[in-house]
């Protein structure tokens, strides 16, 4: 009568990371809005079956900027087949460099996203944030869009 649930508990993974290629829009400050490239990489570690806690990493890069966020927070998934799902709430900081002056300004993420997986321990996902944060007295609002490899264990 136990087997089956001790089962099922097993093909529960117990977290992930991911790698992937990332592309954000940005206000950078200004009112002009511009297009950064760069990496996206995270890691989760499930606590529950339907939510995991995420430390998300990223840069961003044009001629004159750099910009890094380190995020951390909750994410909630469902897993349907191949198929799982995701919405998250991250917050932290973010890193931007203009030319040679440094802010670090609190960052708040919502997103979410879907990983297929491809085989036992590999997926790919998909995955589209909003960032807020605040410069001094200016807001930022930054939308990015990440994929790439995910490792499940």
């Amino acid at each position: 009568m136990m087997l089956p649930t001790a089962m099922s508990a097993q093909l529960i993974p117990h977290g992930n990371v991911y790698v992937g290629a990332s592309y954000s829009d940005s206000d950078i400050v200004t009112a002009n809005r511009m297009g950064l490239k760069g990496w996206n990489a995270s890691g989760e570690a499930i606590v529950l079956p339907h939510l995991g806690v995420v430390a998300d990493l990223s840069g961003y890069y044009a001629p004159g900027i750099k910009q890094y966020n380190f995020l951390f927070g909750p994410r909630l998934a469902v897993s349907w087949g191949r198929w799982r799902p995701f919405a998250q709430a991250l917050f932290g900081i973010q890193r931007i460099t203009l030319n040679d002056s440094s802010y670090r300004p609190l960052a708040v993420d919502f997103g979410g996203g879907v990983d297929y997986r491809l085989i036992k321990a590999f997926s790919w996902r998909v995955q589209g944030d909003y960032v807020h944060t605040n410069y001094l007295s200016a807001q930022q609002n930054d939308v990015r869009g990440s994929t790439g490899v995910v490792f499940r264990f």
